[in-house]
């Protein structure tokens, strides 16, 4: 029989952190920054509370763990609502009963980018849409190679506005990663700033989470660090992005760009930039995070699935969640969209 264990990040113990780098190290699909036991620790010394379920089975190994926050009775996984990728560590194989996660007053689990491959979750997924990637091997010239014709078009425009650029408003300088706590203050800001302007709650307003990234910025594991990148032209800092790596792998996670070089596309600028210096960092894929962008459809050379859902043993309760995500869906594919996003974050705060 297997026993599970709740306890808060600061008081897993040495056995405790060697089988969660263990296990992720024996799991390929676990490769995501995301699943280092850093990204939980920093979200935790943050100030956002993680608790980690710690599974043993019955020879008393463990054999899973999951780094969750815990809002009452239900249980959301560390970095809610801005983690891109979900799921226990556990060996590759290993079998993961959600329903060991209810109980002790925990009535439910949420998850909302459930990384594929976990079949014990399925009875629970009520949808799935693809996070791309941008396999970055061999810098740009490997990427141009496997790239659509799209991707490959707008790098070369990319090229070509970068060159723009820097005739109208000077030197051209890339940082692939930098530790500057004004560059990430200006980060937060514009990102902020489109936020505001797309109606989309801003994830900054609470402190604890401006925290996080100063906090992520300033660690230099060699297995796990925050990522700075900014593009200067001149004087003026023309797009930035925000993210974290571990081994060859960067997430991509707060992109965002100065509206006033809007016409010059900077963003892909930005990736073009990153795509050539992979090779000199170790990067062998970007991964962009689940969404809609137009640029990711373009930029990317494939996808994973991720999943949406709630483990409960509630048929109400799963019945109102399906009822709910068909809505927002309705409401997202609408010709009136624009004027149902109040409704639709209604939705989301049941």
């Amino acid at each position: 029989m297997t026993t599970v264990r709740l306890a808060g990040f600061d008081m897993l113990t040495a056995e405790d952190l060697d089988a969660w780098h263990a296990l992720r190290d024996s799991n390929p699909r676990l490769d995501s920054p995301y699943f280092h036991p850093g990204f939980a620790e920093a979200v935790h010394a943050s100030g956002q509370p993680v608790e980690v379920v710690v599974v043993r089975d019955g020879a008393g190994v463990i054999s899973a763990v999951l780094p969750c926050h815990r809002e009452r009775s239900l249980l959301r996984p560390a970095g809610w609502p801005a983690a891109d990728f979900q799921g226990p560590v556990l060996a590759p194989g290993s079998s993961f009963s959600p329903l060991e996660l209810l109980g002790g007053g925990i009535r439910g689990f949420a998850f909302d980018h459930l990384l594929e491959g976990n079949p014990d979750f399925e009875p629970w997924v009520e949808s799935a849409r693809p996070s791309p990637y941008v396999d970055t091997t061999g810098g740009l010239e490997g990427y141009l190679g496997r790239a659509s014709k799209s991707g490959k078009d707008n790098m070369g425009q990319a090229r070509r506005r970068t060159a723009k650029a820097e005739r109208e408003h000077g030197t051209i300088r890339f940082e692939a990663d930098t530790v500057d706590a004004e560059a990430l203050e200006r980060v937060i800001e514009l990102k902020r700033a489109q936020y505001a302007a797309t109606g989309v709650a801003d994830y900054f307003a609470a402190q604890p989470r401006r925290d996080l990234m100063t906090r992520l910025m300033n660690t230099r594991d060699p297995s796990f660090a925050g990522v700075l990148s900014t593009l200067h032209a001149g004087p003026h800092l023309v797009a930035a992005h925000f993210g974290m790596r571990s081994g060859g792998v960067l997430h991509w996670w707060f992109p965002v760009y100065d509206p006033a070089f809007s016409n010059l596309a900077p963003g892909w600028m930005l990736l073009r930039e990153l795509v050539s210096a992979a090779p000199r960092l170790g990067i062998t894929r970007i991964d962009l995070g689940r969404g809609d962008d137009e640029y990711k459809r373009r930029a990317k050379t494939g996808e994973t699935m991720v999943s949406q859902g709630l483990v409960t043993r509630s048929s109400a309760r799963q019945a109102l969640r399906r009822a709910q995500s068909s809505v927002i869906q309705a409401a997202k594919s609408s010709p009136l969209a624009p004027g149902l996003r109040q409704v639709v974050r209604r939705f989301r705060t049941l």
